[in-house]
């Protein structure tokens, strides 16, 4: 995960952005006792870039429209949108949640759509050979 740090610059700075050396030197001076008026307060709070979570909205669509499995793909697509709306709100946990419900679901349809695939040419074949044989 990477983290960015924004410093919150205050009026004793005089609008410049501090440098991190400084900052160092005075979170040390605040560690060993030195009286709290001898320097300038600074805040510097670690921020977490935006986290990527994966929504499978693509995917969801794609199994939607031609992989629906006993609607598999579209109650996919419904946990995708689902997951997509948690992350504008901020909510990483639950984008998580729904989107690892929409991963799976997406991984059941695909798997099961191309199994029944192989089954109905494999039953096609048969069918098609059995009737070679009867007509011979």
């Amino acid at each position: 995960m990477n983290h960015t740090s924004q410093a919150f610059i205050t009026a004793a700075s005089g609008g410049q952005p501090p440098n991190y050396e400084r900052i160092k030197e005075e979170y040390e001076v605040a560690e060993l006792g030195a009286p709290h008026g001898s320097t300038s307060v600074r805040t510097v709070i670690n921020m977490p870039r935006e986290v990527s979570v994966p929504d499978h909205v693509v995917w969801s669509l794609f199994n939607t429209l031609f992989m629906n499995f006993c609607c598999l793909g579209f109650i996919a697509y419904a946990y995708s949108v689902k997951s997509r709306d948690r992350k504008m709100v901020g909510d990483v946990t639950g984008a998580q949640a729904y989107a690892s419900t929409a991963k799976c679901l997406n991984i059941s349809t695909l798997v099961l759509s191309i199994l029944m695939v192989v089954i109905t040419i494999v039953a096609v074949v048969i069918i098609v050979l059995n009737a070679q044989n009867l007509h011979t």
